[in-house]
């Protein structure tokens, strides 16, 4: 039996960046560059927050953390978080209560070199500038949107300034699907460009679908990034998922039933648009089914997601119920109001889909840059053989780099 070895994609090699002086955006003292001391893994040990201290540690940074749906995934899979930043003051409520420390604010105001050196840079950057939703609303009150919209939409530049000057071994950026054809597909163009041609990482990308691991279809956008080529190939996800039923509570409060009012307009909303061709209504779903994506505005009525009663008007979802939706553990807190925690939810990363990835990058981190991964040949009457001499073509590496900068300013 043969096995052909997968093309690889074009590397570019990053020349090994020296200690250099940088000015600050905000202060204007000169500092220098902190680059991460070469790191080890443990493989056995979960780092716990008060004793974060392992040197051995995978060290992340948590940019627009949100209530912490990275910083979980990592932790599971040993990782250190050495910083966290997000603007919402109730994010910021609910990421202490969980985690022990206040997140920075604004990214805006945080000097690029203050962040700690890291090995890896986790984000979810805003999503709204580039969702389906986001665009339609954005559109409707005659607002800008994508880049062009200047408190969200440039939030991504941010994190290239911090990848520029800090330089880790990887990173982990998550958006909305909608992402990849914003603006016909101008939007993650410059993107893509940034972060290969401007600062010279090998970047993988891929749409995943999180009914996998919850019960929940939730398309979302992931790059991953390396310093220097690796080779990485995105886990593979079960075929089918889990089903409603497992997440939902027996006896949910009566205060998550809609009332009759609500209820017939929902309704008589959803019955004018079906009339008019739209696709426009509620989804009504029982626990057998996957529900549709959980969004930000689920605190309005919970249209996208309701759940069927028997004899009584369907129901929303507790915040628990999204909390286990999100792969968020039991022990996670809930310290705000309903109408935040549906906001938190519905903006956060499926932890279940983050850890895996975390482990893939973790696994081509701990081989040597430039090395390919062993070929497992498989076949059904003989066990796994591991190939490990197939010969190998020298990569030819560019001479010349792009030497343009992204500023941090």
């Amino acid at each position: 039996m043969t096995s052909k070895r997968k093309e690889k994609p074009t590397p570019v090699k990053k020349v090994p960046t020296k200690a250099t002086k940088k000015t600050s955006a905000n202060n204007k003292a000169v500092t220098l560059r902190e680059d991460p001391t070469p790191y080890r893994f443990n493989t056995t040990a979960v780092i716990p927050k008060e004793q974060g201290t392992n040197p051995d540690a995978l060290r992340f940074i948590d940019l627009f953390c949100g209530i912490g749906g990275f910083r979980i995934a990592f932790e599971k899979i040993g990782g250190k978080c050495v910083f966290s930043s997000d603007y919402d003051k109730f994010s910021q409520q609910t990421y202490e209560a969980n985690f022990g420390e206040l997140p920075h604010g604004d990214i805006h105001t945080v000097t690029v070199a203050d962040i700690p050196a890291h090995d890896v840079l986790c984000g979810g950057f805003p999503c709204q500038p580039f969702s389906i939703a986001g665009v339609s609303k954005k559109n409707s009150l005659g607002r800008l949107h994508g880049f062009d919209d200047a408190k969200q939409g440039n939030l991504f530049f941010s994190i290239a300034a911090i990848i520029d000057f800090h330089r880790p071994a990887a990173f982990v950026l998550e958006n909305v699907k909608n992402l990849k054809g914003h603006d016909k597909g101008k939007t993650f163009e410059v993107i893509y460009r940034t972060l290969t041609e401007e600062l010279g990482y090998t970047v993988y990308t891929k749409i995943i679908d999180a009914k996998s691991v919850v019960p929940q279809h939730r398309e979302r956008i992931f790059l991953v990034g390396f310093r220097e080529w690796r080779d990485f190939e995105f886990p593979k996800f079960p075929e089918e998922g889990p089903k409603l039923g497992s997440i939902l509570e027996p006896k949910p409060e009566p205060k998550y039933t809609l009332t009759d009012h609500l209820w017939t307009y929902l309704q008589n909303y959803a019955a004018k648009h079906k009339a008019a061709g739209n696709g426009f209504g509620f989804g009504l779903v029982t626990g057998l089914d996957t529900t549709r994506t959980l969004s930000a505005r689920y605190h309005k009525d919970g249209s996208e997601i309701l759940i069927a009663q028997k004899g009584k008007n369907p129901r929303r979802l507790t915040p628990r119920e999204c909390a286990r939706l999100m792969g968020y553990p039991e022990t996670y807190k809930l310290v705000v109001s309903d109408t935040q925690a549906y906001r938190q939810f519905g903006n956060s990363v499926v932890v279940p889909v983050v850890e895996k990835l975390a482990k893939a990058v973790k696994t081509a981190l701990k081989r040597p840059a430039g090395e390919a991964a062993d070929l497992v040949l498989r076949d059904q009457n003989q066990p796994i053989k591991i190939v490990t001499d197939l010969p190998h073509k020298p990569v030819k590496y560019p001479q010349k780099l792009n030497k343009r900068k992204v500023s941090s300013k």
